[in-house]
């Protein structure tokens, strides 16, 4: 069978990267004085040791994914959404208030409320960088970020006052634990995995039918490839870009809901986890495509779930895992460059390929 010469380039550097980034991990490992095949074993075998630790990491994956995903509808729109991680925090903040309104409610019904509150509110947040980028050209990484703070610090102040837990004595800030009607199911006994995996499953297919099977998804995709050629063909890019960033802090919103209901049970500090940050590389990991970011949110839920393993079981700081992370991003974007580099490509036919040919 004959191997297309730009599918063996893009395979090629993809291993190499790997392989590079292997090596670079194992160096990092190494200057913590930890043996480097005790560090990978735990991080790659410890996950599917049992079926608890494999349901452990689906639950890192299902926020991993709802986020990715609305990185994904903005990314292809054009505008980039760095500020997932306070939509987030907006949405667990409208999810908890919900859910204590909602409670008397049967769970068939205040479920899904507690989730568009989450998607609203997030969508809220995402509204506002979004129609300051498409009516006064405002930079979306500035807003996004700064967004960040102020949603950190709203989010802060909402916790330690109207949503305290008035009989929590530990002196945490907290809210009091959601009602029961408001809790996610756990599909399986003794593990953590919830009914939020099915609304991760769905979304996929979802953004996929938005973005490739519908012409606000062509729409979207033409202002991200070109907004002056979009604009030439009579698209409104400013109303897409706002639908966008819309479309992508519900998502963030949302993720903050599943994974209070879900996993957590309360709103408190450090709920969000970083999932917003992390929420990006796997949009970028997974190609900005539905079918790349499962796969992707699986790997990095590997990455986290390996967070807590190298803790309790090895020296190695939990940073590392953070520092993994970063170096992955790092490895993205050099393997972007160099595939959408067409000297290279040809560079490569000619050495490997043309003898072939000829």
């Amino acid at each position: 069978m004959k191997i297309n010469h730009k599918i063996a380039f893009k395979i090629t550097i993809i291993i190499l990267a790997v392989l590079v980034a292997l090596l670079v991990g194992a160096l990092m490992i190494l200057a913590t004085g930890e043996s480097v095949f005790k560090t990978y074993s735990i991080i790659i075998s410890m996950p599917f040791s049992n079926f608890r630790s494999l349901c452990e990491i689906f639950v890192r994956m299902i926020p991993l994914t709802i986020i990715a995903l609305g990185i994904c509808v903005s990314s292809r729109c054009g505008i980039n959404n760095i500020g997932a991680e306070g939509q987030m925090a907006m949405g667990i903040i409208a999810a908890t208030a919900t859910a204590f309104v909602v409670a008397p409610l049967p769970r068939f019904a205040a479920i899904p409320l507690c989730i568009l509150a989450g998607a609203a509110a997030g969508g809220a947040w995402g509204f506002i960088p979004g129609i300051l980028k498409a009516k006064l050209d405002v930079s979306e990484l500035l807003s996004t970020v700064m967004l960040n703070y102020a949603a950190a610090q709203f989010y802060a102040f909402m916790i330690r006052v109207p949503l305290i837990d008035p009989n929590e004595k530990t002196g945490t800030p907290m809210s009091a634990r959601l009602p029961d009607s408001t809790v996610l199911t756990k599909i399986f006994n003794r593990t953590a995995l919830h009914q939020g995996i099915y609304l991760a499953l769905i979304l996929a297919v979802v953004v996929y039918i938005l973005l490739w099977k519908t012409s606000w998804g062509y729409k979207m995709r033409a202002a991200g490839a070109s907004q002056r050629a979009a604009k030439y063909g009579g698209i409104n890019v400013s109303r897409y870009l706002v639908i966008a960033m819309i479309i992508s802090g519900a998502c963030a919103g949302m993720a903050g809901a599943v994974e209070l209901m879900g996993n957590q049970g309360r709103a408190m500090e450090g709920i969000t986890g970083g999932y917003g940050f992390s929420g990006i590389v796997v949009a970028l990991f997974g190609g900005l495509h539905p079918a790349g970011i499962l796969p992707a949110a699986f790997f990095f839920g590997i990455l986290l779930y390996a967070q807590v393993n190298l803790q309790i079981l090895t020296s190695v700081p939990p940073n590392l895992v953070e520092a993994l992370q970063g170096l992955i991003i790092l490895i993205i974007v050099a393997v972007q460059m160099i595939i959408s580099n067409p000297y290279l490509e040809e560079k490569f036919r000619k050495k490997f390929f043309q003898k072939k040919e000829a």
